[in-house]
């Protein structure tokens, strides 16, 4: 996966035709959508980069506000490991690179896991020596645990799309 798609419960195949509808838009490229087990979770793995790819759906919403309507959220994901705490630590490791004055901030989202957030926190933590801060940082780890899987991202700030929050700054 290199994408995961939050939407509300019971409208996971309108939100896989909303973006089919916006994955079709590009000519020679591969995609998968894939419907989870859990509720309003969707798993993608495109050949297009996931930034080019929240990039158009901004636009797209700038423009038509009313064409994404089942779509909550659009994850990109960087690196995808096995719910372990050493895999996920390890993962995070390899996709960071941080300055020597960069911030951070760890940002996890658990679901059908019982695996302990706080040891993540402090293996990873433990690992990094800038500093953390939780409301003024440079790179925020984004760790989004689906069951068995684990999707690891390390991006600056709003590089999650939230369509509400655009929806909203762009009415205003």
């Amino acid at each position: 996966m290199n994408m995961i798609i939050t939407c509300s419960r019971n409208n996971e195949f309108n939100a896989r035709e909303e973006m089919k509808q916006v994955l079709d838009q590009f000519k020679n490229h591969s995609y998968n959508i894939t419907i989870t087990k859990l509720s309003g979770i969707l798993f993608i793995k495109t050949s297009i980069d996931p930034k080019y790819v929240i990039e158009l759906i901004k636009n797209k919403i700038i423009l038509e506000p009313w064409s994404i309507r089942y779509c909550s959220r659009i994850i990109p994901i960087h690196n995808e490991v096995k719910t372990t705490v050493m895999e996920i630590t390890n993962g995070v490791l390899k996709l960071l690179k941080l300055n020597k004055d960069d911030r951070y901030r760890i940002t996890i989202e658990k679901r059908n896991s019982k695996i302990s957030t706080k040891e993540i926190i402090s293996k990873i933590a433990k690992n990094v020596p800038n500093k953390v801060s939780l409301t003024c940082f440079d790179y925020e780890i984004m760790i989004q645990i689906v069951g068995e899987r684990t999707g690891i991202t390390v991006e600056q700030p709003n590089s999650i799309l939230s369509v509400l929050k655009l929806k909203r700054s762009e009415s205003e």
